[in-house]
């Protein structure tokens, strides 16, 4: 038997989940948390296999400030986001805040209690949509380029020489090169035509 907590600050939303998961043999809704503060205290006292969590709870802590505190927990529980966000930011922050997986609320019922059970077992779970962008994010290091790269780099796209970005940047020459080094291997191009191309094609600059 799945024990299975729901935080979610929308009580309809709840209802509807529970209304699902109930339905099932193997799964036991044992509590609700409508804020993260409820959801981290409910598991610091209750044992619970899963929770399902969204990430925006209104006033106080998030759903990413709770899975990381109840993943913290001598014997934690697994954690599930079940969101409508699916930016960069709000994926990558869920995951490294120890989320075991990432679905949308529009996931269909019969993938929500796959991934349930999945998630329970302890296996990574993420919508097809959520795995494309995290992918994507994964061979695209160049999401990290730089403040100052990016500055020289719009400098090149300009058409500024090196000698030019580092006298409008107060660099010398050689921090000039070693900042496009930087930049042509986090672009993985060879060439400043090549990098403004790749940055501009990405939205960097």
């Amino acid at each position: 038997m799945i024990r299975l907590l729901l935080a979610d600050d929308h009580a309809i939303v709840r209802a509807g989940l529970r209304a699902l998961l109930e339905s099932e043999p193997d799964i036991e809704v044992i509590g609700e948390a409508g804020t993260a503060e409820e959801a981290i205290a409910f598991c610091v006292t209750t044992p619970v296999d899963l929770v399902l969590m969204d990430l925006r709870f209104g006033p106080g802590k998030s759903g990413v400030d709770a899975t990381r505190s109840v993943c913290a927990l001598p014997d934690p529980p697994h954690v599930l986001v079940v969101t409508n966000y699916d930016t960069d930011a709000d994926i990558l922050s869920a995951v490294e805040a120890g989320a075991s997986g990432y679905l949308l609320k529009d996931t269909p019922p019969p993938e929500l209690l796959a991934a349930v059970r999945s998630a329970a077992a302890g296996d990574s779970v993420l919508s097809p949509a959520i795995a494309s962008k995290l992918m994507t994010r994964v061979r695209k290091p160049e999401t990290s380029l730089s403040p100052r790269e990016i500055e020289v780099l719009k400098l090149v796209a300009a058409g500024k020489s090196n000698r030019e970005i580092g006298k409008e940047l107060f660099l010398s020459e050689t921090t000039v090169k070693s900042h496009l080094v930087h930049i042509f291997g986090k672009l993985g191009v060879k060439s400043r035509t090549s990098a403004v191309a790749r940055a501009r094609e990405l939205g960097s600059i």
